[in-house]
């Protein structure tokens, strides 16, 4: 069989054509081409342009898978495409508590009705989740300091200086499928697809990225520094009954979320910065 390679150079840590190589020893009697994603030109027309037997694997994190589904704009890959985690936190592997060594696998039905996600001026399909708030900053912090260091980036431990020392929270207004709360300091507002972000931080444990008409979101809310801070491990566990009176969730189809400043916001990872508001839809919503 031939499988088309398709890598990141920028994935996990900027070591991604050497992760891909890795591949090979999952396939030592089958044919292997390998071609960098980010220079791909038009996705849809390449793949259309394979072999009917021909398969896909990419390998990358969620950043490139992010980036993958927005080059496929909505087009159903007839080949199949198989993912190889490459990347820093992998989330999506999380999700499906897979090991970040796992075998490449199969991926073609989480490609396709996936949520959008609208926010200054653009708007992209996101499989993983939208961080708004402290876990926006985090994002900021860690490209900052991707820049200056090719060690791999604690995105808990940023979070936890930010709630003590860095981060300021403001007050949002939520609208979920048409009805509307306000929340006063606003530790975070994000919006889950899937389960995990962070880097196996569990926000919406129940949430099910299989039921493709809603998507949950999670409000950090009305306490100070250190009452988030000393609530924070059960958010990341996904354990918010006992914390019912700072962590609200919401399912719904259509979600909005405006900050009363401007923060940083993440989609699968990529930071938007200077954000006031986001809307998302789920795919049967649009």
């Amino acid at each position: 069989m031939r499988y088309c390679v398709l890598f990141n150079p920028m994935a996990g840590s900027g070591h991604g054509k050497e992760a891909a190589e890795k591949v090979r020893a999952f396939y030592p009697d089958d044919e292997l081409f390998f071609r960098d994603v980010t220079e791909m030109g038009n996705l849809p027309a390449f793949l259309d342009a394979l072999a009917k037997d021909d398969a896909v694997i990419l390998c990358g994190g969620d950043g490139t898978l992010n980036h993958f589904v927005n080059d496929l704009d909505g087009y159903a890959p007839q080949n199949p495409i198989l993912l190889y985690g490459a990347g820093t936190g992998n989330d999506f592997m999380n999700d499906r508590d897979l090991p970040h060594d796992a075998a490449p696998f199969a991926i073609n039905e989480y490609l396709t009705d996936l949520p959008t996600v609208t926010v200054n001026g653009m708007t992209k399909r996101f499989l993983n989740g939208i961080g708004y708030g402290i876990d926006g900053y985090c994002c900021e912090v860690g490209d900052a300091l991707r820049e200056t260091s090719d060690k791999p980036i604690n995105y808990t431990s940023i979070a936890i200086k930010g709630l003590l020392f860095h981060y300021k929270p403001c007050d949002a207004t939520v609208t979920v499928d048409g009805k509307t709360e306000r929340f006063q300091r606003v530790w975070l507002a994000s919006t889950m697809f899937g389960k995990c972000y962070g880097g196996n931080m569990r926000p919406t444990p129940d949430q099910d990225r299989s039921k493709k008409d809603s998507v949950s979101l999670i409000v950090y809310h009305s306490c100070g520094k250190l009452k988030a801070l000393m609530a924070f491990p059960d958010f990341s566990a996904g354990k918010h009954a006992k914390h019912d009176k700072i962590m609200k969730v919401f399912t719904g189809r259509e979600v909005t979320v405006t900050f009363s400043k401007p923060q940083a916001l993440q989609i699968d990872g990529e930071t938007v910065k200077n954000v006031l508001t986001y809307t998302v839809k789920t795919a049967d919503c649009r």
